[in-house]
């Protein structure tokens, strides 16, 4: 098996990818580079079956989409009373997979409606056209070889200490000895100076470990009555099981 994982970014500069190859009860880090463009981020998945997952939100919360089509038609009934406060506000910042996040890692991840992660979300709205156009089966739900991942979430699921690690390249070489102590089944090669020294690397490679625990179906899948809203909005996979089951059986 392979997986692909990737850390989106609204441009190429900041967009990594990693590939990791799995067989038996090892796994090889083969590729990780930064500086993606769409066409490289789809040529990986399309040279022989490959599962896919992406730091990115997969669509916009349901009440923020009608929300907006109601305040640019202006006389819509669905507007409904708008008030503008915080209570107001959060069924449109956040989709139904961000609430399941926040229950099950302590914290809330970025609004794709009203972070500077829309932007990435715009580009990932793109890439998901692409993928089909190619044929890959593009499902927002996990239900396919895609995933939505987060590769920070996973971490902390895992057990990691997550604190300062984007922004700091000390804590990544740490988080990454850590890594390596528990997955002595990993083969990360030459490509550590690379994952300590650019975050967006190092993000990709704990997106193709998250990658693989969907592969597996080793994450909570939404509910049957929200099947249809995961389709619609995304949905964030988060680990269910331990790192070191991820070798787990093909």
């Amino acid at each position: 098996m392979r997986t692909v994982g990737v850390d989106l970014a609204a441009g190429a500069p900041g967009t990594a990818l990693a590939e990791v190859e799995w067989a038996g009860a090892s796994a090889r880090l083969t590729r990780l580079e930064i500086g993606m463009q769409d066409a490289d981020i789809v040529a990986s998945v399309s040279a022989g079956e490959a599962w896919l997952g992406v730091d990115c939100p997969l669509g916009w919360p349901d009440a923020f989409v009608d929300f907006v089509q109601a305040h640019h038609a202006d006389v819509d009934p669905r507007l409904g009373p708008v008030d503008g406060g915080a209570d107001w506000r959060r069924t449109l910042v956040y989709r139904h997979t961000d609430h399941v996040v926040r229950e099950r890692i302590g914290r809330w991840p970025l609004s794709v409606s009203t972070d500077r992660l829309g932007v990435t979300a715009l580009r990932g709205a793109g890439l998901l056209r692409r993928l089909a156009a190619v044929g890959f089966p593009v499902d927002r739900a996990g239900e396919g070889r895609l995933f939505e991942v987060y590769p920070g979430g996973s971490l902390r699921r895992w057990g990691f200490d997550t604190s300062g690690y984007r922004v700091d390249a000390a804590r990544r070489a740490i988080l990454l000895h850590a890594l390596r102590e528990r997955a002595p089944w990993l083969d990360i090669g030459g490509f550590a100076p690379l994952a300590i020294a650019k975050a967006d690397a190092f993000d990709a490679l704990i997106a193709a470990l998250a990658t693989r625990a969907g592969a597996l179906g080793s994450f909570e899948k939404p509910a049957c009555d929200m099947l249809s809203v995961a389709r619609r909005e995304g949905w964030v996979v988060l680990p269910d099981g331990p790192l070191e089951a991820l070798p787990g059986v093909e």
